[in-house]
């Protein structure tokens, strides 16, 4: 059994819950902060209610691992993930509003059963996922800023 590997990023984004949420739940909005080689993909309809369900393709030559995906949790402000595929676990998005808009926590969790797949990760992608998903945090504030905004 492989070990449990935790990501936590947070960031502040000056925009309402509401607005960063809409940001995770409309897909259009989310294919502008993804990564750009990860496409999400719906399995029947697109959405994020309970039992919602996608998958995460990442689009490398030749491979294109693919993570399948279900909405494990949702309460207004919050929606995880859980997926399986060549890594185990979990994306959790939680939005807190504060003061001055909105503190976006991301927390990215998974095992790799795999031992070489788990090997690759932690000798070559360990360091890229955790600049990815700061990245990709400030894309998702840009994003919800602009929306916020009224900006297209």
């Amino acid at each position: 059994m492989s070990e449990l590997q935790v990501f936590e990023q947070s960031i502040q984004i000056n925009a309402s819950a509401t607005t960063v949420e809409q940001c995770l739940t409309d897909l259009d909005l989310m294919h502008r902060w993804l990564n750009p080689a990860l496409r999400c993909e719906p399995i029947d309809e697109w959405s994020t209610a309970l039992g919602g369900r996608s998958r995460f393709v990442i689009q490398v030559p030749i491979l294109q691992p693919t993570l399948n995906s279900v909405v494990i949790q949702r309460e207004p402000g919050l929606i995880v993930w859980e997926f399986n595929g060549f890594f185990k676990g979990r994306d959790r998005w939680e939005c807190n509003p504060e003061l001055q808009g909105t503190r976006l926590l991301n927390r990215f969790e998974c095992s790799i059963p795999n031992p070489l797949i788990r090997f690759g990760f932690n000798t070559f992608a360990i360091n890229w996922t955790r600049d990815d998903m700061q990245a990709q945090l400030r894309r998702l504030k840009r994003v919800a800023e602009a929306v916020y905004q009224g900006l297209p």
